[in-house]
This record gives structure tokens, C-alpha cells and sequence, in this order.
């Protein structure tokens, strides 16, 4: 196992997807390790196709150089930021009263089957002025979904689980793909940054690069750790879901992106990351395998559908 940066692991997908027995038992034991001490990897092999990632941020850029009045047509005041267009400023973090220095835009769950899980989700928008946007983000969306199920059946087995515990419970899950630009710094931003410290809300995080530095995240001896994407790689993260499932077992990671030295406050930033959340009916209720005496229960029970309204109230996005 390379170092990736300072603190966060690299990891190959290609041991668990393909590899004999025994690199599959390794890169289990790797990825628990990680996520028990760092909440963070790199992962090399994850299988969605660098021209996908790269076709994904040239439509990404496209919708976000649209004049604000056009993006402002795609966000639906009544959907709470679940798909479409989420203007700048508008979420903030848990705790902070200042809006972060961002815009994005949100995929949603593409429901093909027969599943009735499709009328509790929004439909997806289209945008008529980027022909191509939507295929992309649809492709992009699919794609990174298979990987963090993959992801998903090591976590289990390094739980002592079976390896496809958490396929039902994210077959047609309520994940997103959050494509956010971080304009230009045109002004002091007082206490804003381009988004506050924070932990992911859903059970894991994938995130296809970003156009620049500015990811850290907080390690166990209360430093802030840089976090620079290595090409070929994708960064998955424990989400506040997954840590509450554990009991803690797992850690989800506060990090944060930090606004660019004063000399780079003219450039932009793009980062494209994908929360793989379940089913709302998913029962988030801590393993049984993960409380004993000396790890007491640390949670109440609660499912994702209800945790996930909670967040999104304490994020600003729902009143």
C-alpha cells in the first residue's frame, strides 16, 4: 500500500474486483484499517473511465458558465436542493450561520425497474441548453454507483458481514452526484469558506478529482491534512450513516475545503463528488457485532429516510 498524501491510503480495487483470495482478504484488512483511523482513501482501479470524468467536468464547466437567470430556471424552491440547481451560497455547514462559496447541481436516482421506490423520489431536470449534460451526469451517476457498491462489499466483509449485505439496501438508494463549481473570490470573504468543515451525511463518499487544491481533511491528532488527487485515482470517504452503523467502528472524517491563497482567488474550482446514500428505509441501527462493554451503544435508532431529514435541516437546504 502506496502513500497517497500525508495520512491517507492508497488502495487497488482490482485486488477485491479480480484478485485471488488473498489480496482480496488484504485490500479488506487495508480499507478497515483506513477507515478506522483516517476515514479516507485513494483508490486506484475503480472502474469508471477517465474520458467519462473527463467528459463529466467539461459538461459540468458548460452549465456553470450559463448566465445566473438560466441556472436559476432548475432550482425548484420546493425540493429542498435534491436535484437540479442549488445556488450560491445556499448551504452552509452544521453549526455555521455563514452560507459556503459555492453553486452545484444534483443528480439523482435513476429508477429503470418496476421498483415503487420511484415515487419517493423527484425527477430528475433537464437541461435544454447543454444537449449533452444529462447523458453525461446519467453515465457518470451509474458508474460511480457500481463502484461504491464494490466499495460498500469489502466494508461488509471486514465487518463480518456477508459481502453483499448492502446490496439491497442501496438498490435504488437516494444517492446523489453533486457536480459544485467554488466561483472566483471577488471580495474578503469574512468568515466563508468555499465549504466549512464538515462530515458527509450519507455511508460513503466517492469523489472524481477537483480542479484544484483546497480538500483537507482532520486527522486524529487534530491537524488539517492536505488532500491532492493523484491522477487515476478517486477519493472514498466514511459518511456519518456508515459511521452511526458502526458504532463508531468506522470514521466519518471531518474535512473541509479551504479558500485559495490571495494570488488565486480569481481562478475557480470544480469538484465532482457522489454520496451513495440507501433506502430511506434502511435501519441505521448499530450492529449488534459493533457494541460490547468497552464500545457501548452510542447511537438511537433511526432510519436513513429520517436521519436524512434531520441533516438536510441542519445544512440549510430544508426548513
Amino acid at each position: 500500500m502506496d502513500n497517497y498524501t500525508q495520512g491517507i491510503p492508497d488502495v487497488d480495487l482490482a485486488d477485491f474486483t479480480s484478485g485471488n483470495a488473498k489480496q482480496k482478504a488484504e485490500f479488506v484488512q487495508q480499507l478497515s484499517d483506513a477507515y478506522k483511523n483516517i476515514g479516507f482513501v485513494a483508490v486506484k482501479n475503480h472502474g469508471v473511465d477517465d474520458e467519462l470524468i473527463e467528459d463529466l467536468y467539461t459538461q459540468v464547466k458548460c452549465f456553470f458558465e450559463l448566465p445566473t437567470d438560466i441556472k436559476q430556471k432548475y432550482e425548484p424552491k420546493d425540493l429542498a436542493g435534491q436535484r437540479g440547481y442549488v445556488s450560491f451560497g445556499r448551504e452552509h455547514a452544521k453549526n455555521k450561520n455563514e452560507g459556503d462559496l459555492k453553486e452545484f447541481w444534483h443528480f439523482g436516482q435513476y429508477v429503470e425497474d418496476q421498483d415503487p421506490i420511484h415515487e419517493e423520489y423527484p425527477e430528475n431536470l433537464y437541461v435544454e441548453e447543454i444537449p449533452r449534460f444529462n447523458m453525461v451526469g446519467k453515465k457518470a451517476y451509474q458508474s460511480l454507483e457500481n463502484t461504491g457498491k464494490m466499495m460498500l462489499r469489502a466494508i461488509a466483509l471486514s465487518l463480518d458481514l456477508n459481502e453483499t449485505w448492502f446490496d439491497d439496501k442501496i438498490h435504488n438508494g437516494n444517492s446523489i452526484l453533486r457536480p459544485i463549481h467554488y466561483p472566483p473570490i471577488t471580495e474578503e470573504p469574512k468568515n466563508a469558506v468555499r465549504a466549512g468543515e464538515h462530515e458527509d451525511i450519507n455511508l460513503i463518499t466517492l469523489l472524481i478529482g477537483a480542479s484544484a487544491d483546497g480538500l483537507q481533511v482532520l486527522t486524529k491528532n487534530n491537524e488539517w491534512v492536505n488532500v491532492t488527487a493523484l491522477p487515476g485515482r478517486i477519493v472514498v470517504n466514511v459518511g456519518d450513516m456508515l459511521q452511526r452503523l458502526t458504532n463508531k467502528k468506522l470514521k466519518s472524517t471531518t474535512h473541509r475545503v479551504i479558500n485559495p491563497p490571495k494570488e488565486k482567488w480569481g481562478t475557480s474550482r470544480f469538484s465532482i463528488p457522489f454520496f451513495l446514500h440507501p433506502r430511506s428505509d434502511m435501519k441505521l441501527d448499530c450492529l449488534e457485532t459493533c457494541i460490547s462493554e468497552e464500545h457501548p451503544k452510542q447511537f438511537n435508532d433511526i432510519t436513513a429516510g429520517d436521519y436524512l431529514e434531520e441533516r438536510l435541516a441542519e445544512i440549510g437546504l430544508k426548513k
